[in-house]
């Protein structure tokens, strides 16, 4: 099974934490519309099973951006259609779309449910009107609360965002946000913590001192009141940022953190084979000319063992499945089981990580942790 990521390079306007690529200037829309339809067409025969040579089931197809609320009903629908055309396509595949809410009117979410998207991913991000000003959000705490009422009459499947760690929320107004979000019944949360890209206009304000910079502790008190909140609420903490009911899990983000293969649609967007990782040109412009002329701007890279074995630990400790040493040993080898057990041993012992049933995972004290730990795990080639 596969997946499918198109992504949509274009936003109202800049947030000031975001450094995804995307542009505020819509003029070339229709082109690129066309040129992403282009390059679904153009890299049908990628995805194959290596015993037939068949082309594997495409089980999830996903606009991300950059904001896809931004394209119509229409061109959406046109470039499911063009995946339809090229690829064979599961009975149920989740199609989601990621949206904002001063795009979800109430005749829009009624045209979108009667579209082939069945999951809608709206970023909210925040309910206090003073959060989405400091971001620079295009939409403001009645919109977002009025899109939610909305999108639960038609759609049962959606999650929404909330960025946690922003300067100035107390412990007690984060828990309003989550309690908030919890109030339209959605079955799943993905939440992540402010942080400070360079380049971005939020980097340039703290440096100016006009914003005050994120602090860990608060950050921290923010993870853990989240993970305690959404866990007595019934939602599963399978991976790192993300929360969900039994059965809504994400399906796309899910196949990324299991290492199934995935192609990206787009500029910037990234593809995966199971050995080669691949990313088209970060440029919208200079996009558009190489697909008109039937190339792809595309660069790729071949995985060595030690990649593949670092990839697995980092999604692995991210997620509920955690890392299998049975499959350590099994795809790498015991030079790299060894390693890890050794590179793991401190952090067993100061509580951090775990083994049970032969799966190494992070403790709950250990949680907001995994990303260090996972770095101090990788596997780093001598060089020669």
């Amino acid at each position: 099974m596969s997946g499918i990521y198109i992504h949509i390079p274009f936003c109202k306007q800049a947030c000031h934490y975001c450094d995804f690529h995307f542009s505020t200037s819509m003029k070339k829309k229709d082109e690129m519309v066309l040129a992403l339809a282009k390059e679904i067409g153009m890299r049908k025969n990628e995805l194959h099973e290596s015993a037939r040579g068949d082309n594997e089931i495409i089980e999830t197809i996903y606009f991300g951006g950059g904001t896809p609320s931004v394209l119509s009903n229409d061109e959406i629908i046109f470039l499911i259609s063009e995946v339809y055309k090229n690829y064979k396509v599961s009975a149920n595949p989740e199609i989601t779309l990621e949206a904002n809410p001063d795009d979800l009117s109430a005749e829009r979410i009624l045209e979108l449910s009667k579209s082939p998207i069945n999951r809608l991913s709206i970023g909210i991000q925040s309910f206090y009107e003073d959060d989405l000003k400091m971001m620079n959000r295009a939409h403001n705490s009645a919109e977002a609360k009025k899109c939610l009422e909305e999108a639960t009459k038609y759609f049962d499947n959606i999650s929404l965002d909330l960025i946690y760690g922003i300067p100035g929320m107390s412990d007690e107004m984060w828990k309003q946000n989550i309690e908030t979000a919890l109030s339209f019944g959605v079955p799943h949360i993905s939440s992540y913590a402010l942080t400070v890209e360079p380049k971005t206009a939020l980097s340039k304000l703290i440096q100016t001192g006009k914003i005050a910079e994120p602090q860990d502790e608060a950050t921290s008190n923010h993870f853990m009141i989240l993970v305690d909140t959404l866990q007595k609420n019934g939602f599963i903490h399978y991976e790192l940022s993300n929360f969900g009911k039994e059965n809504y899990f994400s399906k796309n983000n899910s196949a990324y953190w299991l290492g199934k293969k995935y192609i990206g649609i787009g500029p910037s967007a990234h593809s995966y084979d199971g050995e080669k990782r691949g990313w088209n040109i970060a440029n919208n412009s200079l996009y558009i000319k190489a697909i008109q002329n039937n190339e792809l701007p595309i660069e790729t890279e071949t995985l060595t063992v030690s990649d593949r074995y670092n990839e697995y630990i980092m999604t692995g400790l991210r997620t509920i499945w955690g890392v299998s040493l049975e499959r350590i040993e099994k795809e790498f080898g015991l030079e790299y089981l060894e390693y890890l057990k050794k590179q793991a041993q401190k952090f067993l012992n100061d509580d951090l990580l775990s083994i049970e049933n032969n799966i190494l995972k992070p403790t709950p004290k250990g949680k907001f942790l995994t990303d260090g730990i996972a770095s101090d795990l990788f596997y780093i080639q001598p060089e020669i």
